[in-house]
């Protein structure tokens, strides 16, 4: 029986080892828990058909948003761990749910396997280019002496684009309405037309274009400094000091992918990123490029969801 068994494990053995080697041999699925337009979506779109041909397939992209990236996450926690499903991944679908939601149907960190990081970008607080607030100032004074006068748009609670807010609220003293959308896409819009959003911290890649057209008007950066792209609109750390919230996108597959299949993914995923082509256009949209090993990426999401479990429990914030 022993013997059977001992056989047997090794046909297995051998099989897995064979599916590997074969990998990949048809379409990835990329995941984006968000809808189309926003930073995620774009970033995908942009990364995998350099990462695609290198691997000799291609990957599909699907939107599944919900849940400020919580329903497209559990989608593909709970995908085979085969190589075959990866995903986008957010500060917010894997390093502020967890603290955010009681019920959270996965674990940002033991159901999922880093890839790599994309890039990191700061949030903007715009209004529309018609807005009575010029500057930082004006919108901190109107939430403080109209409380709940003014209402900030989200791509989705639990998002950068909604804890920017009440990162901004605490410190300013000031309140705020905090309206929720399914995507930037959804959320810019509100604030274009009037109706529903005075102003949103939003990722600067959605928004850049329509800054740059005049339809929105930028008044500070969410990072510590000033973004290279945006050099004359300050850091809202320069009339809140210790105001500092960056944006990430990082690739991630379901817990237990084989280490070749996550090593051959990473790699691939790391050279389309620092393509020469792909960085430019990072760049351009005001993301620093990313490229972290796995490693890497696994120490830093670790530090990020202990950072953000800080900053909500004194927010007393709580979604389910």
């Amino acid at each position: 029986m022993q013997r059977r068994l001992a056989i047997a494990t090794l046909l297995l053995a051998a099989v897995a080892a064979q599916a590997q080697d074969k990998w990949p041999s048809k379409p990835i699925t990329y995941v984006v828990p968000f809808g189309a337009g926003g930073t995620t979506d774009v970033l995908a779109r942009l990364v995998t058909p350099k990462a695609g041909a290198a691997l000799g397939t291609t990957f599909v992209i699907e939107n599944k948003p919900g849940a400020g990236g919580g329903m497209g996450s559990d989608f593909t926690a709970k995908a085979p761990p085969d190589g075959y499903t990866i995903q986008g991944g957010t500060i917010s679908s894997h390093a502020i749910n967890v603290s955010l939601y009681s019920r959270l149907p996965y674990d940002p960190v033991r159901n999922f396997t880093p890839i790599t990081m994309i890039g990191s970008m700061p949030n903007v607080l715009v209004v529309r280019a018609d807005s009575p607030y010029k500057t930082v100032q004006d919108v901190i004074a109107a939430a403080k002496n109209k409380p709940g006068s003014i209402n900030y748009a989200s791509s989705g609670s639990g998002t950068s684009q909604h804890l920017s807010g009440v990162f901004f609220e605490q410190m300013t003293g000031g309140k705020m309405v905090h309206v929720p959308y399914k995507s930037s896409a959804e959320s810019l819009n509100a604030l274009l037309s009037g109706q529903g959003a005075d102003i949103i911290f939003e990722n600067l890649a959605p928004a850049l274009p329509q800054i740059q057209g005049g339809k929105i008007r930028a008044l500070g950066v969410t990072s510590a400094r000033r973004s290279s792209i945006l050099p004359d609109v300050p850091a809202i750390s320069e009339v809140l000091p210790g105001f500092d919230i960056s944006s990430w996108q990082a690739v991630f597959a379901p817990a237990g992918v084989p280490k070749p299949i996550v090593d051959r993914l990473a790699a691939e995923m790391i050279k389309a990123i620092n393509d020469p082509e792909v960085k430019s256009k990072l760049v351009a949209q005001g993301i620093e490029p990313g490229g972290m090993t796995p490693a890497e990426l696994a120490a830093f999401q670790k530090s990020e969801v202990a950072k953000w479990a800080k900053v909500i429990k004194a927010g007393n914030i709580k979604l389910d």
